[in-house]
């Protein structure tokens, strides 16, 4: 039997510094790189987490919301500085996508990425993980 990794909360934030917030997470993680459009282009590395490892620190009232497509997923930006720190995916409404680029590097053991056919998304969605086991 596989023996639990350690959690933390290890603090994150948008480039202004006025969206901060704290992810549990081990110090051996594994990012999601997606090719989706919005992904490839913002350069966006998953870390999918649920809700109950996730806490806004500050900056709600500087979060602005854009959606597309479906509508399903909430991105969130920084009014300010304008980066996506975390976002509601719509893989995982139940849950937060935080930008691993938005943590600290340092505070991280071993960082191993996978990628997503985000592009044909609907062929692969079931290839994530659950939350439960993220």
């Amino acid at each position: 039997m596989t023996k639990p990794k350690a959690m933390r909360w290890k603090k994150g934030g948008c480039h202004c510094g006025a969206v901060a917030f704290e992810v549990q997470a081990p110090d051996e993680i594994e990012l999601v790189e997606c090719n989706c459009s919005i992904c490839r282009m913002t350069g966006f590395q998953h870390y999918i987490v649920p809700k109950s490892r996730f806490r806004l620190l500050q900056g709600e009232d500087k979060l602005t919301q854009y959606s597309f497509n479906t509508g399903a997923a909430r991105h969130l930006f920084c009014s300010v500085c304008g980066i996506k720190s975390f976002y509601v995916p719509r893989s995982h409404p139940d849950g937060y996508s935080v930008n691993f680029r938005c943590l600290n590097p340092e505070d991280f053991t071993s960082v191993i990425t996978t990628t997503f056919d985000g592009r044909n998304w609907e062929q692969h969605v079931d290839s994530l993980k659950p939350l439960e086991k993220a």
